[in-house]
């Protein structure tokens, strides 16, 4: 379960974080991918490409993004990995939520403040 505002109220990432065929991967779109993207632009002020947050298209840039935030926290499925990879699977959707959610608690922070991606460069 979910519990960040943010993420909570879409189905999609509540099934990433209980479904291990819901992962969030390449060439994957769509609201939910945005939602991924901007808690990532938020906790790691990732660089995200413009095309790809217009498009809630998880490119190379979000792979990239992805894998610098499960890098940096050591996100590893020990049972099958080495090494982080660029998908975000159950472990990795779970450590955004509670990181987003901590975020919303300490500045009131609601999805309702998204800005747009025309104002990227204002909420980095």
């Amino acid at each position: 379960m979910l519990i960040s505002r943010l993420f909570s109220a879409n189905a999609r990432l509540c099934a990433c974080a209980q479904v291990h065929e819901k992962h969030v991967q390449r060439g994957d779109k769509g609201e939910y991918v945005a939602l991924v993207q901007y808690a990532l632009v938020i906790i790691e002020n990732a660089d995200i490409a413009d095309g790809e947050m217009a498009a809630s298209s998880y490119g190379p840039s979000t792979a990239d993004a992805v894998l610098g935030y499960k890098a940096k926290r050591n996100i590893i499925n020990l049972s099958y990995q080495t090494k982080p990879d660029n998908i975000v699977g159950i472990m990795t959707i779970r450590a955004l939520d509670l990181e987003i959610a901590a975020i919303e608690k300490f500045n009131g922070f609601t999805i309702r403040d998204r800005p747009g991606v025309a104002r990227k460069s204002a909420w980095r």
